[in-house]
């Protein structure tokens, strides 16, 4: 199709002074305001093969994807600008790309593609606006919207829901009450029972911005042509804006190469021609160009009309804005680009400093971080204590089990080795639990300072906060994963009874000789286990003098990764600067 195809004679169906008012509406939308703003706009609505393709192609003066089922898959932003000194040009948008073409025959390859990449491959349908904007000679000025065909039945490669989901999107468009609603009804179809129509009349009850187009007039049966006169002069459903017929190119007509040219020519020749119609067009209520100048002025006295509430409201947003940015106690953030690196790298720094001093213990976030860590561990020193008040309860539950389910043909009160070890891998198996739960309530305090303390130092930058709180959250995670195992190897550790210290051997040999009973010695497994536990947190006293020199003696035929001694030398001299090690055979 070449560019004079298109519809030459709306070329001066608005006056220079209204192209101001619609590119001021375009240019709105183009920066986003449509997203914080109702902006007014034309959205067109219809059934699946209503005709509203070949409507928009009439006004356009360009083919449109065409085919069967759902052939709108995005939302259409479709702006004709007519420019005298413009042969033709064209610009398709898409979130962030961009393409410019001079040829009217790759509009349906460019809207296919924009569809594919939002859509995808196949049949379903997505929000994301596609704009396509046309100046030409040959085009009026006007901004419509072309909005999915609405589906009643899913078919073969579309979600059951589609029905729902255009619905809905279409639903997103009209129910903003500074958008006309372009209904296309094809005029052989009952208008009471067409869906589009309901959706208008759902958000629009009165149809004071309702323009419904009435199309296939060729296709009525003989005799019903009374019928379309009725609705045409608002007698079946009263719409304010009223009602337009036209008779666009067929598929017969596409198939023959007719051009819109010829098409347009066509539609005046079966007006002006026909019996019961021709009276329509004195009454401009049918033809394209009268529609094209119907929906022209209309979109210009909605802009008109909306123009002083929305100036309004921006203004309201305006001072919100300027009051928010004076509670700013810091200097504002410059205009520069060149600047603007800098003050967010200064604001980050900043913060990052911060960080540090609440790591040193040198500035305080409400409490002091190191003075509730420090009553935490307190508290886990006191849990580590009552534990040794259930030394004899948890002996006794023991033994007990041992006589009634492990004893042999020993006598009552003998036992071997394994009842205590048994014993000792209880009592560390109850610590397990309060430590994993001292872990987490000293995360959750890390976490509640440094939230507090990003809150304020990015109090006016909500994204800065919200994204070094995720990056918080994902070190905290792999911290306390790291400090999850450590806890669990030495709980695995201390499962294993082994010790060569002295202090348990005197211990023992000393309840030995006191007299007790020389029958039963489990009678001393509560002394032996507070003996046990006692090793660790003495050797622990003299090793974490800063000024000991720790002599690590390990056997060469075990595992030095898991020397119990080298272990405990690291945690009070990570690194090993007054540790020494020597091998034994």
């Amino acid at each position: 199709m070449s560019y004079d195809d298109g519809p030459s004679m709306f070329q001066d169906q608005l006056a220079e002074k209204v192209r101001p008012f619609i590119d001021l509406v375009d240019n709105m939308r183009s920066i986003g305001i449509d997203k914080e703003l109702p902006l007014p706009a034309i959205a067109v609505v219809g059934d699946q093969s209503s005709g509203k393709s070949s409507v928009l192609e009439t006004l356009s003066g360009v083919a449109l994807p065409r085919g069967t089922g759902i052939v709108t898959r995005c939302p259409l932003l479709l702006q004709l600008c007519n420019d005298r000194t413009v042969k033709w040009a064209a610009v398709i948008s898409y979130g962030e790309k961009v393409f410019e073409f001079d040829e009217p025959s790759e509009v349906v390859n460019h809207v296919e593609q924009a569809q594919n990449e939002l859509a995808g491959e196949g049949l379903g349908i997505c929000e994301h606006l596609i704009t396509l904007k046309i100046t030409s000679s040959t085009v009026c000025d006007l901004s419509l919207i072309d909005l999915p065909g609405i589906a009643r039945v899913a078919v073969k490669g579309q979600p059951d829901d589609i029905g729902a989901q255009i619905k809905n999107l279409i639903l997103k468009f009209i129910k903003n009450k500074r958008t006309i609603i372009l209904v296309v009804v094809p005029c052989n179809v009952d208008i009471a029972t067409t869906e589009a129509l309901k959706m208008a009349q759902e958000v629009d009850p009165e149809g004071t911005r309702t323009q419904a187009i009435l199309t296939k007039p060729d296709l009525i049966d003989p005799g019903a042509e009374k019928n379309v006169l009725e609705i045409v002069h608002n007698k079946v459903i009263f719409l304010n804006m009223g009602y337009v017929v036209v008779k666009c190119r067929g598929q017969k007509n596409i198939d023959e190469n007719m051009s819109i040219t010829d098409a347009i020519e066509e539609e005046l020749e079966f007006f002006q021609n026909h019996e019961h119609f021709r009276s329509l067009l004195r009454e401009e209520k049918a033809s394209t160009k009268c529609l094209a100048t119907k929906l022209s002025n209309a979109l210009v006295k909605h802009i008109k009309k909306s123009l002083p509430q929305m100036s309004a409201t921006i203004k309201e947003r305006l001072v919100e804005v300027k009051h928010l940015l004076s509670q700013i106690e810091d200097r504002p953030p410059p205009l520069e680009p060149a600047e603007k690196r800098k003050y967010l790298i200064q604001v980050i720094t900043d913060f990052n400093d911060q960080i540090t001093q609440l790591s040193n213990g040198d500035i305080i976030v409400e409490e002091n971080l190191f003075d509730l860590m420090r009553k935490e561990f307190t508290e886990w020193m006191i849990c580590l204590e009552n534990a040794k008040s259930h030394y004899h309860e948890v002996v006794q539950q023991v033994v007990d089990e041992y006589d009634q389910k492990h004893r042999g043909s020993e006598l009552p009160g003998f036992t071997n080795y394994r009842v205590f070890q048994h014993v000792v891998q209880k009592l560390v198996a109850e610590l397990k639990r309060p430590a994993m739960m001292t872990l987490q309530t000293i995360r959750d305090m890390v976490q509640k300072q440094f939230d507090h303390l990003s809150r304020e130092s990015f109090k006016n930058y909500p994204y800065l906060h919200r994204v070094s709180m995720r990056i918080n959250e994902t070190v905290q995670e792999k911290q306390s994963t790291i400090v999850k195992e450590r806890i669990v190897e030495q709980f695995e550790m201390e499962m294993q009874v082994y010790t060569q210290d002295e202090i348990f051997n005197k211990h023992s040999r000393m309840e030995g000789t006191a007299g007790g009973s020389v029958h039963d010695t489990r009678s001393k497994y509560p002394e032996l286990l507070k003996a046990y536990y006692e090793i660790n947190h003495l050797i622990l006293k003299f090793i974490k003098n800063k000024r000991t020199i720790i002599l690590v003696v390990v056997p060469c035929n075990v595992d030095i990764a898991t020397a119990e001694a080298l272990k405990m030398a690291q945690e009070v001299d990570p690194e090993g600067t007054r540790t020494l090690g020597k091998d034994i055979i």
